[in-house]
């Protein structure tokens, strides 16, 4: 399957022509509710995985963020998308006529990448074990076995987006609109799964570097779930979903006891040690809708030409004074959080946590990456907008 050009015109909700009537869907599959399940758990174990290595260290393969990941990968979403292939393949015709073909086997396309994102997660387990026997911990998270991991992982949210717009394409206008949020909210776990922190810490927001980040790996994955879902506020919507999974991560991991396993220890953990407060995405997605309504009916890259910039400028119009009351002593409690270390962080040792990373030495590389990430929004937006509108045909 490509991406087919986009229409100039999207369809409304009620327009999304249907496919025959024996396969319409009815009510929403509780294949579909496992997925959306599933695509949730991992994302609660990625976020206490991540505070597991920061607060005690990787001690086991069996830690609760590695078992909730892998149950919402592999129990939840590739037990739904195997159920979906085996009882599609020897099921009705009908069933076989809305779905695809691969390697002889039928279902719905979606369904097909759970397997193999499941595979990628489950051998990076293996691989992780080797890599720190041979290299001892993580000095970050960047590493070929985290990095096969986010491969499996964004590879089975990828599969839940497509598996959810074919069943939206097959349904009454009614079970749409339900079904449109489903897709928003796995649209915005995809979106928190995109490993852009590590490009867009505290430190580094007085960057050019840290929008650059956001704006190649954000408004593709927003673009998309919006367009795809027709909701009038889609990228709003995606970013409060956003946000108030990492303020709810951030207030609620600190509330679970630990204590560093290894060393060297520099900072006296007593708890978990969650992520950052999240970016404040919902401004620019408030943007992003807006234009996005003003220029219904224009061509996609005229859209993209005015939505991408218009969406990392207005990250960097609240992000960059926010970013120096996050520096200041007004932020360090439980509500922003700043205040929390790693337990192998030499912040207050080595560096000072709180004075800005200097990555441009210079205004004119400040502004040669400004722009390069300026441009780099056109094209993720771009693509975002004809995923999206792919995503609105697609019914297999």
């Amino acid at each position: 399957m490509s991406l087919a050009p986009t229409v100039s015109a999207a369809p409304t909700v009620q327009s999304r022509s249907l496919s025959s009537a024996s396969v319409q869907a009815v009510s929403i599959p509780w294949t579909i509710w496992f997925t959306v399940i599933g695509a949730a758990l991992s994302l609660v174990g990625a976020s206490m995985d991540l505070a597991w290595h920061k607060s005690i260290g990787r001690e086991s393969f069996w830690t609760p963020g590695h078992i909730l990941i892998g149950a919402g990968v592999g129990a939840f979403g590739g037990f739904a998308a195997l159920y979906a292939i085996l009882t599609t393949t020897w099921g009705p015709a009908s069933r076989r006529n809305a779905s695809m073909r691969i390697l002889g086997l039928y279902g719905p396309g979606g369904a097909f990448l759970a397997p193999w994102s499941a595979v990628a997660m489950f051998s990076s387990g293996p691989f992780d074990d080797w890599w720190h026997r041979a290299y001892g911990l993580d000095l970050n998270f960047i590493t070929p076995p985290h990095a096969l991991l986010v491969i499996g992982l964004f590879g089975a949210k990828i599969g839940a987006m497509i598996w959810i717009a074919a069943t939206i394409n097959r349904s009454d206008p009614a079970l749409q609109n339900r079904l449109m949020w489903l897709l928003l909210i796995v649209g915005a776990i995809t979106m928190i799964h995109m490993p852009v922190w590590t490009w867009t810490g505290r430190r580094l927001m007085h960057s050019a570097l840290c929008y650059l980040a956001v704006a190649l790996g954000i408004p593709t994955i927003m673009m998309a779930t919006a367009r795809g879902s027709a909701r009038k506020w889609g990228c709003t919507a995606q970013a409060a979903i956003y946000m108030a999974f990492g303020m709810a991560s951030e207030w609620l991991l600190p509330l679970i006891p630990a204590q560093p396993k290894f060393g060297p220890a520099y900072q006296n953990v007593t708890h978990l040690i969650p992520m950052q407060f999240p970016l404040l995405l919902i401004v620019p997605a408030v943007i992003a809708d807006l234009l996005l309504q003003r220029l219904e009916g224009r061509s996609s890259w005229l859209k993209a030409v005015w939505v991408g910039p218009a969406f990392v400028l207005g990250l960097l119009a609240v992000q960059w004074p926010f970013a120096d009351f996050l520096m200041s002593a007004a932020s360090q409690n439980w509500i922003f959080g700043t205040g929390y270390f790693a337990y192998n962080d030499p912040a207050g040792i080595l560096y000072d946590p709180y004075q800005y990373k200097v990555v441009e030495k210079t205004a004119s590389a400040f502004a040669l990456t400004m722009a390069m990430a300026l441009a780099a929004s056109i094209m993720t937006t771009r693509l975002g907008l004809a995923w999206g509108d792919w995503m609105r045909r697609v019914r297999r």
